[in-house]
């Protein structure tokens, strides 16, 4: 249920002092949210959801003070709006049977009537009071204090009244709205011993005595600070109760010297500015700053993690299940001993690290050195080579291509060696090329339009036949406007509009049945890409043809993207491996598609154009001119790659095991022995 406006202003300067006593600092956006929440009547989960982001942990224990609040203060203006009845206790329903002598309704009436009260006083921050009880004195309103105060009194008057020391006094009936105990009724008719009576009248003393020195006591602290119950002052029929009780007792109230609280304490600074108090002494302000959450979590992490250090009390001893027979063994790491290292291992490890190092370092240069001259791959190359050189008519003991295969001569059979050539069986190719290959017969113009007119009149007897024997209707005159008299005769002459509307009609239904034909014989989307796709396919049942590409330089971008693409588009496979010097391309597919990606590669694309980016050598008299060489072309049974990828090979066994992965490393021997030659020859 929502709350009107009023009532939001009124509940306005309790939640700001709440949120401020809560986060330390007043907080605007906190007391608006607070404030349209209750306005809006949502429930306390609701608005606890609502205010966690601001309160965090707070945010429930704000809540139900906030509706504990907002629940006193529909109680106290429902209380006010009441009857006489309603608003206020009969002292019997307050004592039961000891007041049912007292009903005069004069005594009631002139009984002191309570002044208003704020609403959320309770609420609010308490003064520091000198020596306030311990027994949380902040839960006791001034209203409980002074039935406190009403009862003991009366309490006090019935034992009197019992042991006959004085004659009962009127008690004066109280408006509350608050709960406060109902003491014990007393048999006046029953007999009391002197000693009983006597323990009980000093209970009755002294419960009273403390309670008028606590009234006492807060009401000079109220007299002290005016503001704090609005315009309650010190001389109300409650203030005097409290005195006469306590000079009833013997007891002198505490003398409070009211002071005028008009302005402001006065700021006191000393020459260096610094804030002092009367005596001359350095006072410390508390400056509140605004700060952020993210400081108020950091501080609250602090505190926990303070409190987590602190130890608990072990309090297992006092539990019915400790055994103290029982040892508790704590977990210890286990002591490791010392370990000494040898004298001058390090050293040596430093020594051999080093040494590696310089090894590495020397092999790198000789590396380089050999790479630049041509010398590593040269030396690659002689060890196929014989070794020595022979003299002119001179033959040697074994051919160079055996000695990889025969070390010794000690289990070679001359005997089976003669003058014979032993010429091997001649295999079938895998493709039968000894098929006679048909050339299409193509007709020329002339005789395609003579054979397109023979096909029509025939097609036209066929008709002619089907009308003559009356297996059709005979089909309408093919009337146009050029032919309209000559066909219809007097029925253009009688009707001529209608007439011509008729052949226009079906002039109409002609063209429409024309192209309705055309567009039945159209190819879709589907089947003109699937027409073009296997135009460009070839059959490679017969065999597939390869060819092998060599070039020197094919780090251009551009050069590398026209390869790919083209291959891509002419349903080619193969591989591209990238090395120094040496670039390898092989492609495979149909006759035709070969045939257009040659001309690609030794004409269409000028290799030796300048690129945009600097040269992989090192000086300009060590630059080559750019070429793309056919290593080699031919035919195989199936294909060996898939789409054409490139593959980047620093060194040179990395790029014969790619060619060894797929079968073909011949390819990589092939170009790598030419690369070597051509090297040699510049």
């Amino acid at each position: 249920m929502s709350l009107p406006k009023r009532e939001v202003d009124e509940l306005r300067p309790w939640v700001e002092r709440t949120v401020k006593k809560i986060l330390g600092f007043s907080e605007p956006t906190v007391v608006t949210a607070a404030l349209h929440c209750v306005g809006k009547g949502l429930d306390k989960r609701k608005t606890t959801d609502q205010l966690r982001p601001f309160l965090d942990d707070s945010a429930s224990s704000f809540v139900e003070r906030l509706f504990e609040a907002l629940e006193e203060s529909r109680n106290s203006r429902g209380n006010k709006g009441a009857g006489e009845k309603n608003r206020k206790r009969g002292l019997k329903e307050v004592f039961g049977d000891e007041v049912e002598g007292v009903k005069d309704g004069d005594s009631v009436e002139s009984a002191v009537k309570k002044k208003r009260v704020p609403r959320f006083e309770e609420v609010e921050e308490p003064p520091v009071l000198p020596g306030p009880p311990t027994e949380s004195p902040g839960m006791l309103t001034k209203m409980q204090i002074k039935q406190m105060m009403e009862a003991a009194t009366r309490q006090i008057e019935e034992r009197k009244k019992q042991l006959s020391f004085v004659a009962p006094v009127p008690v004066v009936q109280t408006d509350s709205s608050a709960p406060h105990p109902i003491l014990p009724t007393v048999d006046t008719t029953q007999s009391i011993a002197p000693s009983q009576a006597a323990n009980f009248m000093n209970d009755a003393i002294e419960k009273a005595r403390k309670a008028a020195e606590l009234q006492a006591k807060i009401q000079s602290t109220l007299a002290m600070k005016p503001g704090i119950l609005g315009a309650l002052g010190n001389t109300g029929p409650h203030n005097l109760v409290a005195l006469a009780n306590l000079h009833a007792m013997g007891i002198a109230p505490p003398k409070v010297e009211p002071r005028e609280v008009t302005k402001p304490t006065p700021l006191i600074l000393d020459e260096l500015g610094r804030t002092v108090d009367a005596s001359g002494k350095e006072v410390e302000l508390t400056h509140r700053m605004p700060t952020l959450k993210a400081n108020i979590r950091a501080v609250k992490r602090e505190q926990f993690r303070q409190q987590l250090k602190e130890k608990p009390s072990d309090d297992l001893e006092s539990t019915s299940y400790f055994d103290t027979r029982v040892a508790i063994n704590s977990a210890q790491r286990a002591k490791r001993g010392f370990r000494f290292h040898e004298q001058g291992r390090f050293e040596k490890i430093a020594q051999r690290i080093r040494t590696k190092a310089l090894l590495e370092k020397l092999q790198m240069e000789i590396a380089q050195a050999a790479k630049k001259t041509g010398i590593q791959a040269s030396t690659k190359l002689a060890l196929i080579a014989p070794k020595k050189e022979l003299g002119e008519g001179e033959i040697p003991h074994i051919e160079w291509w055996d000695s990889y295969i025969l070390f010794q001569l000690l289990n070679v059979e001359m005997h089976g060696v003669t003058n014979l050539v032993e010429h091997p069986i001649q295999m079938a190719p895998p493709v039968d090329t000894d098929k006679p290959v048909t050339l299409g017969v193509y007709l020329t113009k002339k005789e395609q339009k003579k054979l397109r007119r023979q096909t029509r009149r025939e097609a036209q007897k066929e008709l002619q036949e089907k009308v003559r024997l009356g297996l059709m209707p005979p089909p309408e005159p093919k009337v146009r406007i050029s032919n309209l008299m000559r066909v219809l005769g007097t029925e253009a002459v009688q009707d001529p509009t209608k007439v011509e509307a008729h052949v226009r009609a079906q002039m109409a239904k002609r063209q429409k049945a024309h192209e309705e034909a055309n567009a039945a014989r159209k190819l879709t989307a589907e089947q003109r890409k699937e027409k073009k796709v296997k135009k460009l396919k070839e059959d490679l049942s017969h065999g597939v043809h390869i060819a092998v590409y060599r070039i020197r330089n094919l780090h251009n971008p551009a050069k590398k993207f026209k390869v790919e693409a083209n291959a891509n588009q002419l349903y080619l496979t193969g591989t591209v491996v990238l090395h120094r010097d040496v670039n390898i391309v092989v492609v495979e597919g149909g006759p035709k598609a070969q045939k257009k990606f040659k001309r690609l590669m030794l004409n269409r694309i000028k290799w030796d154009e300048p690129n945009s980016k600097r040269d992989d050598s090192d000086d300009e008299g060590s630059r080559k001119n750019n070429k793309c060489t056919l290593v080699w072309e031919g035919t195989a049974k199936e294909r060996s790659y898939g789409e054409v990828k490139f593959k980047q090979c620093p060194t040179e066994s990395m790029a014969r095991e790619h060619f060894k992965k797929h079968g073909t490393e011949h390819y990589w021997d092939l170009a790598l022995s030419q690369s070597v030659l051509e090297t040699t020859d510049d």
